[in-house]
């Protein structure tokens, strides 16, 4: 008799529970919407407040417009990389099997918790294949969750979508900074001579790398069930949103002159090219070598083109990402100036020598996490702002006897958690799901509340389980 008041009271609890986080979530979401500014302005203000800082760090302002200037073009190459992995994830998103796979998925979910919840295990699942992958994903599966379950939260369920990049997405395969340390050919001489060669087997692929991202799914799944109101005015209809992202059919062709753009022969032939020199440079490099953002572009291509089957379904699925890519195009040469700023200065230095100067190797993995943290909110890129932080994070390691694969694990776990506030690499998802950034950070800050405090202590607590391995410097 006394099990059923006991059942009533435990329900309650976790009704009470649910509500706070709900209200939270909702409060903070609505603080972002009026307050939160739009992603070019909140480059521009990183932009000054760097400038500012190398400016207090003794810096002259000549030198510091040249850096400016200097950095501005300075990560070009990189730029494109980054457009066409957004190309590439959403040209194999959008292929007629995986979209099909996606309509399926979208109908699992029944209620607006279970749909956020859902959305979120799935953005992070396939940001650890590709980052790429797990933005286009996740935001073609909110646009037809959407058409099937009502009152959702737009806000909830579109940062959902982003919860891969903003936390997982550099524990996995396309990590920048493992995959440069684990490539001597792609590790600065100055920073081979400190660290040497990093392998993966050190890096994504311990057990602490994988129960970390265990870890964050969890708790980034427990947040979004309870973070999200069962019912809501703000659902899609009040973004304008209406329907889902719809990949119509090839029209019939129209003149003799066509038939080659809808001859699968060619996309196969070409398809089966570009995966035999994938098998090639496997065979020579090996799988753990041959892992960069070339081969994973060139790889998501090839694929996008297969499963396209046909040439001009390709060129459509090109031709409607490009406006995915507007924002990086535009922005990431502003975060190059920032990057110039950073790294032609003495303001790199000086901010981790700050960070570092003070710590033993019990704290140096809290620090760590901290200034890995900080700084990517104003370079909020993991392969570059790698290389601005490994001389002297790893030398550090190296004087306090921390492992330095662990320290590279330490630094993708805690630079993906900026991501969640800042909005650079928001943008892609923006135009998919036609929102703001200031729509979707409110939930993003709260994700990024709890996380991060998981962050630092298990990376602390983990890189107790490891002992250090002096680098063997080739």
């Amino acid at each position: 008799m006394e099990s059923i008041p006991e059942r009533k009271i435990t329900e309650d609890v976790g009704e009470d529970s649910a509500g706070v986080f709900a209200r939270l979530g909702m409060g903070l979401a609505d603080w972002s919407q009026k307050w939160f500014p739009d992603a070019f302005v909140f480059a521009l203000v990183g932009l000054i407040i760097v400038f500012v800082a190398g400016l207090f760090a003794g810096v002259g302002a000549r030198n510091l417009v040249k850096y400016f200037g200097d950095g501005f073009w300075g990560l070009i190459p990189f730029t494109m990389q980054m457009a066409m992995i957004i190309i590439g994830g959403f040209v194999v998103a959008t292929s007629p099997p995986v979209h099909k796979l996606i309509r399926k998925l979208a109908k699992v979910p029944r209620t607006p918790r279970g749909a956020v919840a859902f959305v979120v295990f799935f953005s992070m699942m396939t940001s650890l294949l590709s980052w790429g992958l797990g933005l286009i994903f996740g935001g073609i599966l909110v646009r037809e969750i959407v058409k099937n379950v009502r009152a959702i939260d737009y806000r909830a369920i579109g940062a959902a979508a982003f919860l891969g990049n903003g936390s997982v997405w550099a524990l996995g395969l396309s990590s920048s900074a493992a995959l440069v340390m684990a490539t001597p050919g792609s590790i600065p001489p100055a920073l081979l001579k400190i660290s040497g060669v990093i392998p993966l087997s050190l890096t994504i692929y311990t057990w602490q790398s994988a129960l970390t991202a265990a870890i964050l799914t969890i708790s980034s799944v427990t947040v979004a069930y309870l973070s999200t109101p069962a019912n809501s005015t703000k659902d899609a209809e009040s973004f304008g949103v209406t329907d889902g992202l719809e990949v119509n059919k090839l029209e019939e062709r129209q003149t003799p002159a066509e038939w080659l753009e809808y001859a699968p022969a060619l996309s196969i032939v070409v398809a089966i090219l570009g995966l035999a020199y994938i098998a090639q440079v496997l065979s020579v490099k090996g799988p753990i070598a041959a892992l960069d953002l070339n081969t994973y572009n060139f790889l998501f291509l090839m694929m996008g083109l297969l499963l396209h089957w046909r040439p001009r379904s390709f060129v459509r699925a090109v031709n409607n990402s490009v406006p995915a890519t507007a924002g990086v195009l535009i922005q990431f040469p502003f975060y190059g100036g920032i990057f110039g700023i950073i790294t032609y200065s003495t303001l790199a230095a000086k901010l981790a020598h700050f960070f570092v100067s003070f710590s033993s190797t019990n704290s140096y993995p809290i620090l760590v996490s901290i200034y890995s943290a900080i700084l990517g909110m104003f370079v909020p890129s993991g392969g570059s702002k790698w290389i601005i932080e490994a001389p002297y994070v790893l030398q550090a390691a190296k004087d306090l006897h921390v492992n330095l694969g662990w320290v590279v694990q330490i630094y993708n776990t805690s630079e993906a958690l900026p991501n969640l506030i800042n909005p650079f690499w928001m943008l892609p998802l923006l135009g998919l799901l036609k929102v703001k950034a200031r729509d979707l950070i409110g939930y993003g800050m709260l994700y990024f509340m709890v996380n991060f405090l998981l962050v630092l202590f298990f990376m602390w607590l983990f890189a107790e389980t490891f002992s250090y391995v002096p680098p063997v410097i080739p």
